[in-house]
């Protein structure tokens, strides 16, 4: 049976949506679904060409195609892990595609081009010590994956604890979490991020960038964990104290 124009049913089926999930709010549907089908399509188009690459050609530039395919994927779980395990916070902003803007595309965009020209003009130079290029594109892929799921694994077992911004007064979701990948380590979705952009260096072959991602990744990292840690002692006390002094952040020299 149809229901009635004045009913309350079909009152509530024609009511306004939100704001906020209106197109250019901050959490637009729009918004959502146009990123998701460019993240989709990027990773996708990345591993046809790195495919094709390798089975076509002998050239090393399939690192390129595999560089953006590891961002289309990045970027989607980052969305993805904080819509189902965070709902409340989640926005468009959760992508992380203009974090740290535009230091963050900036690096991004050197470590492509570095990849890019280098393998372009000098295919077949390798530029690992002591002929190690193949270790260290190992160790690279392994980083890359493992500092991936490590990362997405923090977030999903944090839930409403994690937050891609660091906060500064205590939400009544915000508990101190100390089992699971937070027994290992503090911080794992740091750690998890420090070591796939390290290792996404590894896989390009980029000594420059390499150097540089280390440096600037780990001198971001210290101040944001010095910074986040003295507001989680405040909200924490000495449970955070003890934690802290039992549980390092296995990133060198960060957190002690």
């Amino acid at each position: 049976m149809d229901s009635s124009p004045d009913s309350p049913v079909a009152q509530s089926a024609q009511a306004a949506p939100e704001k906020a999930y209106l197109p250019g709010q901050p959490r637009s549907l729009e918004g959502i679904a146009i990123r998701s089908f460019c993240l989709g399509i990027a990773l996708a188009l990345s591993v046809v060409t790195m495919v094709l690459t390798l089975v076509y050609t002998s050239s090393p530039l399939w690192r390129l195609p595999f560089f953006i395919g590891a961002l289309s994927t990045f970027h989607f779980l980052e969305f993805w892990t904080t819509a189902k395990y965070n709902t409340p916070v989640a926005n468009i902003g959760s992508f992380l595609l203009t974090a740290n803007w535009p230091a963050y595309a900036i690096a991004h965009m050197a470590a492509s081009f570095e990849c890019f020209f280098t393998k372009l003009l000098f295919p077949n130079r390798s530029w690992a010590p002591l002929y190690s290029g193949h270790i260290l594109l190992l160790l690279g892929f392994i980083m890359v994956f493992a500092g991936q799921f490590v990362r997405s694994a923090a977030m999903i077992q944090a839930g409403q604890s994690f937050n891609h911004t660091v906060q500064h007064r205590k939400k009544d979701s915000h508990n101190l979490v100390t089992t699971g990948l937070y027994s290992l380590m503090r911080h794992p979705a740091y750690f998890g991020f420090f070591y796939w952009g390290i290792g996404t260096q590894m896989v390009l072959g980029n000594p420059f960038c390499f150097a540089a991602y280390t440096v600037v990744l780990w001198q971001f990292f210290s101040k944001r964990i010095r910074h986040e840690e003295a507001l989680l002692i405040r909200f924490f006390g000495d449970d955070y104290i003890n934690y802290k002094r039992r549980v390092g952040t296995l990133i060198p020299f960060v957190g002690h």
